[in-house]
């Protein structure tokens, strides 16, 4: 029998808010640290501390109110969360795995030394590097942050060795290190989801992921792939879980090549934009799991509970109010499941929501999809 426990969770963005609302569902309290007041998470506890963890005095305050700790996203600094192991309690995952995940160049040299397929990569060293990194990945490649980069900020696609220099300035200016990494001509982008306990791992089903403006925003699950595709995807999926001493839940981004071969994009220790399609497509969410996972109690069915599921992140289309603009137009289909994520302001591309259906016929179900995105105003 499991005492009630309180789980803390850094960050109060909408992945710790989906996460609060599995952690309820069973029993269990939330705690949440955001460095503002009524974050998406912020909002559903009375356990709401505002700061962030360069704060000695809050974090060790915030660790004392919580059982066990977790987070929203990579980009706390590995030192911080050893800071709160020191005080005795449990960071799952680890800040042994966040420091080979948040530095993406460390991560790539994880994954290739545990023989995983990556994108061909090199460390940059100065702005007058481009002829040693086109020796090595041709003239077009990707300059990318070590640290800190998602949703394609910290990224440039570089061509020639002014866009080169460009790049450099433009992100050395935000972000301290960087390295480059091959230009891929992929064919298909790829996602799965893997949850880790002491005693389990189990994967979701393997997703086809279609970017805009380097946010990902239509998943397809599972991905129209061949059956021994889709075992591969899911074996390098636990293979880099493994390879980082992981526990908890991860996401894994992957790119299929213009030749058919998996290659690994990145990992991210925490619940993931590609597995929103989990609340209402599997028997068990990647928000439960993450929760049951975190607490090392038995990992609920991956399983899909119709043959496809769509998502569909709804970006902001106006600055303004964050809230819907026509609640009974983006509620007129029956079989849409909608999410809205509690952001007290909306601007043009951020990510305020998004839908979910669920069926057995994938081309109608992406269809609708598609057609109620375009009719919700947020």
């Amino acid at each position: 029998m499991i005492n009630k426990k309180k789980i803390g969770i850094l960050g109060g963005g909408q992945l710790a808010r989906m996460s609060a609302f599995q952690a309820y569902k069973l029993g269990f309290d939330i705690a949440i640290l955001e460095k503002e007041k009524k974050s998406p998470a912020g909002q559903l506890t009375h356990n709401e501390f505002v700061g962030w963890v360069n704060d000695d005095k809050l974090l060790k305050q915030f660790a004392e109110e919580c059982d066990i700790i977790t987070l929203e996203n990579e980009f706390i600094d590995a030192d911080r969360l050893k800071f709160i192991e020191s005080l005795g309690k449990k960071v799952i995952p680890s800040s042994n795995t966040i420091r080979l995940i948040q530095d993406k160049f460390t991560q790539k040299k994880t994954l290739l030394k545990n023989n995983i397929p990556v994108p061909n990569f090199i460390e940059v060293k100065s702005i007058n590097d481009y002829e040693r990194i086109s020796a090595k990945l041709g003239k077009r490649f990707i300059v990318k942050s070590r640290k800190m980069g998602y949703d394609g900020y910290g990224n440039a696609d570089v061509k020639n060795v002014i866009e080169f220099k460009e790049a450099y300035k433009k992100l050395t200016n935000r972000h301290s290190n960087l390295y480059a990494e091959e230009f891929v001509k992929f064919s298909k982008e790829l996602a799965v989801m893997v949850v880790r306990t002491k005693k389990e791992i189990k994967t979701y089903p393997v997703v086809e992921t279609i970017q805009k403006n380097h946010i990902c925003h239509t998943v397809i699950a599972p991905a129209q792939i061949s059956k021994r595709k889709l075992k591969e995807a899911e074996e390098i999926g636990i293979k880099c879980v493994k390879a980082v001493k992981g526990f908890g839940l991860f996401g894994i981004e992957m790119f299929i090549d213009a030749k058919g071969k998996i290659l690994v994009n990145e990992m991210a220790p925490r619940p993931h934009n590609s597995g929103h399609y989990t609340i209402e497509g599997c028997v068990t969410s990647q928000f439960e799991n993450h929760v049951r996972a975190v607490l090392n109690l038995p990992l609920g069915s991956t399983d899909l509970v119709k043959q496809y599921a769509v998502m569909i992140n709804l970006l902001g289309k106006r600055n303004g109010e964050g809230t819907v603009q026509n609640y009974k137009e983006s509620l007129g289909e029956p079989n849409l499941h909608l999410h809205i994520y509690g952001k007290a302001k909306s601007r043009i591309g951020r990510k305020m929501g998004h839908i979910t259906i669920v069926g057995d016929n994938l081309n109608v179900i992406l269809r609708k999809a598609k057609q109620m995105e375009k009719k919700i105003i947020i």
